[in-house]
């Protein structure tokens, strides 16, 4: 299993996650790796790391926020990484109004780098046969709050239709914040869930 986390978080967010699903019996690993570099070439070292790691093996992938993001994108476009499920938690893969208002400010820009890009408006298709879950917050409890009021149900960072992937198997709403996807019990359960069975119920 392969966990990638979002902007400006370090890998060790991910290890109370990491922990529950090792308990569950899965080897877990994180990618890590510098939100504000190109994301193209994220993404590309994303599915070299998967290669490494994994050695053809078929493994679970689940992504936070931007880690979301690169999760779909290194699947869709690198059929050959075996795949056995994904999940996606808080995952702006349409966008983010948030991430746009940052972006209006020179230090939003910086703090973005060359991801800033990526905020706009754009589709997000799952190009796979393996099953996607997505998962997103609605206590709007974060950073996007901030920037000034979110015009949609949101976790305070990303939008709950910000996080819609066509084609995706399932969308399960949590009452959490952006940050909090990756912490709580209530959506480690969910994720263990979907592992097992494909489905969030």
């Amino acid at each position: 299993m392969v966990l990638a986390p979002g902007l400006w978080v370090p890998s060790a967010a991910m290890a109370l996650l990491a922990t529950r699903l090792g308990r569950a019996g899965y080897v877990t690993h994180v990618y890590a790796y510098r939100g504000r570099s190109p994301f193209d070439a994220n993404v590309e070292r994303f599915a070299r790391f998967a290669h490494a790691t994994l050695g053809g093996r078929p493994a679970h992938f689940i992504g936070h926020s931007l880690g979301g993001v690169l999760v779909l994108d290194m699947l869709n476009r690198h059929p050959e990484v075996a795949l056995s499920s994904a999940v996606l938690l808080g995952a702006p893969v349409r966008g983010c109004i948030a991430g746009r208002r940052l972006g209006g400010a020179r230090v939003g820009r910086w703090m973005m780098g060359a991801c800033g890009p990526l905020w706009e408006e754009r589709p997000a298709r799952w190009q796979r046969e393996a099953p996607l879950g997505v998962v997103a917050g609605t206590l709007p409890l974060g950073l996007g709050r901030v920037l000034g009021r979110m015009p949609c149900v949101n976790d305070g960072v990303v939008c709950v239709d910000e996080t819609t992937v066509d084609g995706m198997t399932t969308q399960a709403l949590v009452p959490c914040g952006h940050s909090m996807l990756v912490v709580s019990g209530a959506v480690g359960t969910l994720v263990r869930r979907f592992l097992v069975a494909g489905r969030f119920e």
